[in-house]
């Protein structure tokens, strides 16, 4: 109980940090699309990207996910064509196009950066979700902060903010026990 408790308390002290440090890419973790426009939850997380990237905090933008069956666009691609709309130049964005879940999409990032040369980045996610995807990345040799989203459905309620806190305690310590993914279906406003 002691280490569930705990966790959990990590999970909401990572989520209240926003860690702009330098860094050689801003990473956008997925979330569902729908026919190539970006849900309210990855739009708030596209949106964080786009404030950091604004302020310099990296010269480059990359955006992951893959698709879904019967999905026609990929989340990489309906992020990048997002942040283009809004003014990133489309050569500063990397589109990731792998990934089903959180730990398939951090490989896949961490792979990419490697192979560029790159090594620290910035990740975007729910705030919830920040210890889970910066202890990956770091397990995964990127010098990894976060600079999570402070709008959207997983922020609007306590009743979002609490689902967030337990979803993602549970799936830390999973992935901390067995280093498997563990994404459990995520309800706040898809």
């Amino acid at each position: 109980m002691v280490v569930v408790l705990g966790t959990a308390v990590r999970v909401w002290q990572v989520a209240r940090i926003s860690d702009e440090t330098h860094a050689d890419a801003i990473v956008v973790l997925g979330a569902a699309q729908y026919s190539g426009t970006p849900s309210s939850v990855f739009e708030a997380r596209l949106e964080q990207a786009f404030k950091l990237y604004e302020r310099g905090v990296a010269p480059t933008v990359i955006t992951v996910g893959g698709k879904q069956e019967g999905d026609l666009f990929t989340e990489a691609a309906s992020g990048k064509a997002y942040l283009a709309e809004r003014g990133v130049p489309e050569n500063n964005i990397v589109a990731v196009e792998e990934g089903s879940d959180t730990l398939r999409s951090i490989e896949a990032v961490a792979d990419t950066m490697k192979e560029r040369g790159m090594s620290s980045v910035v990740l975007v996610s729910d705030p919830w979700h920040s210890l889970r995807t910066r202890t990956m990345a770091r397990d995964d040799g990127l010098d990894a902060t976060t600079a999570p989203t402070r709008q959207g459905p997983a922020v609007f309620t306590r009743e979002s903010q609490a689902h967030g806190i337990l979803r993602e305690t549970g799936a830390l310590l999973w992935y901390q026990l067995t280093h498997f993914s563990a994404d459990f279906k995520y309800t706040a406003g898809q």
